[in-house]
C-alpha cells in the first residue's frame, strides 16, 4: 500500500502524506472509510508512531482526513465546492511554480514533457 523510500531526502512523514493524499484523490480509500490505527501502521511500516501522527495531524489540516475521539481516523468527504477551491489554490501555486521554472530557463517543451510523463505515471499505477 505504501511505498516509502527510507532514503530519500524527504522526510517520511512528508512521504506518508502524499501516498495518502494519492489514494483518498483516486479513491482507493473511500469517503468515510477507517484508516489504519496509528500504531497498527507504525508496525506495519516499522517507523515510529510520531511520524504516522505527525502525517494524520497534516492531513486532518488540508482537509483531506477527519478524526473521531477514540473511534480513529477516516476520509473526509470532500465538498464539491471544497474541491473546486482546492483546485484553484492548486492552480494558483502551480502558476507560480511554472513562472519559477520559466525565469530559471525550462523550457515550455520540457514542462509539457514532464506533464504528460506524469500523466503517464498516474495511469500506470
Amino acid at each position: 500500500m505504501f511505498d516509502l523510500d527510507l532514503r530519500s531526502r524527504k522526510p517520511i512523514y512528508e512521504q506518508l502524506v502524499e501516498k495518502m493524499k494519492e489514494l483518498i484523490t483516486t479513491e482507493v480509500l473511500k469517503t468515510d472509510e477507517q484508516l489504519p490505527s496509528v500504531r497498527t501502521l507504525a508496525q506495519e511500516l516499522t517507523i515510529n508512531p510520531n511520524t504516522i501522527q505527525k502525517a494524520y495531524r497534516e492531513l486532518e489540516v488540508q482537509g483531506f482526513i477527519y478524526s473521531l475521539k477514540g473511534k480513529g481516523s477516516f476520509v473526509n468527504p470532500i465538498a464539491k465546492g471544497t474541491e473546486k477551491e482546492k483546485i484553484s489554490e492548486l492552480m494558483q501555486e502551480l502558476e507560480k511554480l511554472v513562472l519559477e521554472a520559466l525565469y530559471l530557463g525550462v523550457t515550455v517543451e520540457e514542462l509539457k514533457a514532464l506533464i504528460i510523463e506524469t500523466d503517464a505515471k498516474k495511469g500506470a499505477n
